[in-house]
């Protein structure tokens, strides 16, 4: 039988402030700085596109960390499960606009990473009721792909590197919209089928 602390251990609550949270919260507020850093001296300045690169590095490993950091240590709270797609979308739309505004990226790309984003998002909630939606292995290596080719267009590279970086986007085009299709498909799944009674795939 297990010692009354033991129990106690068992359903005391995640606090609030802990590292994945902080981790969370600084990619949200590296966002404005990685923008000011983007569109300083016109945008193309060699210099800042290096930081911009680097601020946005930085903000993509922390997405990696603090989720690992929350399973791992069982620091998953309800403002985490709020606060970091948020902290996601935040930063990939940031830098496609950016990027779009300074002509180094055709909008469309933009456009149709960013309807994808909204459609999935708005698709959780509508079906939040009859059960959750989880990120399969599909949405993890799209947000890679997208964050990889971001980071290569955000250097001041030319040539084979600015090549290779609108390939790498190109890429991350076809998985955004192939796992937009898979979350429609799923959508429908727990919407048409019982509550809570589908597993997506």
């Amino acid at each position: 039988m297990p010692s009354r602390p033991e129990a106690l251990a068992e359903t005391e609550p995640v606090p609030l402030l802990n590292i994945a949270n902080v981790l969370t919260v600084l990619r949200i507020l590296i966002v404005p700085l990685f923008l000011l850093a983007l569109f300083a001296d016109s945008g193309h300045d060699t210099k800042w596109r290096w930081i911009a690169a680097a601020a946005f590095g930085i903000a993509a490993i922390t997405d990696r960390i603090d989720g690992q950091l929350a399973r791992k240590y069982g620091l998953v709270t309800d403002f985490g499960k709020l606060a970091d797609p948020i902290a996601d979308k935040a930063l990939i739309g940031a830098a496609l606009i950016g990027l779009s505004m300074l002509h180094d990226l055709p909008w469309w790309i933009t456009l149709v990473i960013v309807a994808r984003e909204v459609g999935v998002t708005l698709l959780r909630l509508i079906v939040v009721r009859r059960g959750v939606i989880p990120a399969g292995r599909g949405g993890k290596l799209k947000t890679l792909v997208q964050s990889v080719a971001i980071g290569v267009l955000l250097l001041p590279l030319s040539g084979g590197f600015a090549a290779a970086g609108m390939d790498l986007m190109y890429l991350a085009v076809v998985l955004t919209v192939m796992t937009g299709l898979d979350y429609v498909v799923q959508a429908a799944r727990l919407w048409f089928g019982s509550p809570g009674g589908s597993r997506a795939a």
